[in-house]
């Protein structure tokens, strides 16, 4: 027969709870308000608990990331690695975490005889620096999308970042000297027969992991084709109109992951979307407030198959989705 509970007792052990717990009375403190012994008082709070006046619960940071990890993982089909940040870090601080997490991924996600395609761009130059040393047999970086403007080669720029990537893997390296975006459609149409170029558009479409990180219009600091002399005034202003929200190795899209009538991509040196949805794994890496939209879009174009994100930017675009803003 169940014991039946005492009014007094069960009065007693509630406010027992809540000076120890709302409070944070100590038991000798509230065995003096009581005018009872501190045993006393710690047998009100167990009785408190045993009988669910009283509910402890842990929250673990490594669990919250787990959960926002399987719900960014099954709402966009994708393997979401969410790295952990708090809100008194920097955007640069949170870009070399990520980067640093992603750098070790990349690391175990290499293999003998390994095509590594890189895009350029601050989030992948950050990663290169990151990567430990880990030399693979028959590994070739190659690099996806050309680096020359108007005011430089971009040589020194990209040459430095796959650099990183060859040292780390003992890789061969293979570059893409060509403008990121040309002036006219048809100078990019003739140089694509070229031999050396073809070559490497040949080792492009052989990639079986692909490293990049996601551009953006907005934000502090500003992704290296807005801020690198890469885009005019009139190409900024087209981008806007046409209602871009980033791009992938210099190739833009739209919300909704559309590419479709984009006159840039017309011009753009990087690799169509139906090209990069066919490398295996497509690793992206991104972090700061400024990528959501860009990150969202990416998201929807289904060029993603791995993610490394920050811990805010993924509420944030698990919360934009919710709302579906």
């Amino acid at each position: 027969m169940a014991e039946r509970q005492s009014p007094a007792k069960t009065r007693d052990a509630l406010r027992a709870a809540q000076l120890y717990y709302q409070q944070n009375l100590t038991m000798e403190a509230i065995a003096e308000g009581l005018s009872v012994s501190r045993s006393s008082v710690s047998r009100l709070l167990t009785h408190a608990r045993a009988t669910g006046l009283v509910e402890i619960r842990i929250h673990s940071p490594q669990e919250a990331r787990s959960r926002i990890e399987q719900r960014f993982s099954e709402r966009f089909g994708i393997t979401a690695h969410v790295v952990p940040g708090s809100e008194r870090q920097s955007e640069n601080e949170r870009l070399e975490r990520t980067a640093q997490a992603a750098a070790q991924l990349i690391a175990a996600a290499v293999a003998p005889r390994t095509t590594i395609g890189v895009a350029w761009g601050s989030t992948t130059s950050a990663v290169a620096r990151s990567l430990p040393r880990k030399p693979t047999a028959e590994t070739r970086v190659v690099q996806m999308n050309g680096a020359a403007n108007g005011r430089t080669t971009g040589v020194s720029y990209a040459t430095g970042l796959l650099g990183g990537f060859a040292g780390a893997f003992s890789a061969e390296v293979y570059e893409f000297p060509v403008p990121a975006i040309f002036d006219d459609p048809t100078t990019r149409t003739a140089l694509w027969r070229e031999r050396a170029v073809s070559r490497v558009i040949d080792l492009q479409a052989a990639v079986n992991l692909f490293v990049f990180g996601l551009g953006s219009r907005i934000g502090d600091p500003r992704s290296h084709i807005y801020s690198g002399g890469y885009l005019g005034n009139d190409d900024l202003r087209s981008l806007v109109d046409q209602s871009v929200v980033g791009d992938c190795a210099t190739v833009f899209y739209r919300a909704d992951g559309g590419t479709d009538g984009i006159a840039m991509n017309e011009r753009s040196s990087g690799p169509r979307f139906d090209v990069v949805r066919r490398i295996p794994q497509r690793l992206c890496v991104v972090s700061g407030a400024a990528k959501r939209d860009s990150l969202r879009g990416a998201l929807a174009a289904g060029i993603i198959t791995d993610l490394v994100v920050d811990e805010r930017l993924a509420r944030q675009v698990l919360a934009a989705d919710s709302a579906g803003s």
